[in-house]
C-alpha cells in the first residue's frame, strides 16, 4: 500500500506524489539494466542478444539471464547495456516491440 504525504504551504495542499520527479539519466549511462519480455521460444535470448549487439556491441552475454513464466508462456531476459541517448532506447524498444516476439521492454 502506498503512503501519500501531503505537505501544506500557505496556498494549497500538494501531494508529496505529485513533486516526485523521474530520475535523471546521464548519457551515456553504463549499465543500463533492460527486462524484455517476449513469447517463450528457445532462441529468444539469442534474438534479443543479436538485435540489441546492434546497440551496444560490448554487451556482456555472459551476464546476460533469462526466466520463464510459472505458464512457460512467456519469457524474461534480463541483460545491461551502454545506453547512449533517449532516442536510442526509443529507437530500441520500438525494433524490439515491432518484431512481434516481444511484448513489453522495462
Amino acid at each position: 500500500m502506498k503512503k501519500i504525504m501531503t505537505l501544506k504551504s500557505s496556498k494549497r495542499t500538494v501531494s508529496a506524489i505529485d513533486e516526485q520527479l523521474p530520475p535523471k539519466i546521464e548519457f551515456p549511462c553504463a549499465d543500463y539494466p533492460l527486462k524484455v519480455i517476449g513469447h517463450n521460444a528457445d532462441d529468444l535470448k539469442d534474438f534479443v542478444i543479436e538485435l540489441l549487439l546492434k546497440y551496444d556491441e560490448h554487451i556482456d552475454v555472459s551476464k546476460v539471464t533469462h526466466q520463464d513464466s510459472k505458464s512457460a508462456k512467456f519469457r524474461s531476459i534480463r541483460l545491461l547495456i551502454t545506453a547512449q541517448s533517449e532516442a536510442q532506447l526509443i529507437e530500441l524498444n520500438d525494433e524490439l516491440k515491432a518484431s512481434g516476439r516481444v511484448i513489453t521492454v522495462l
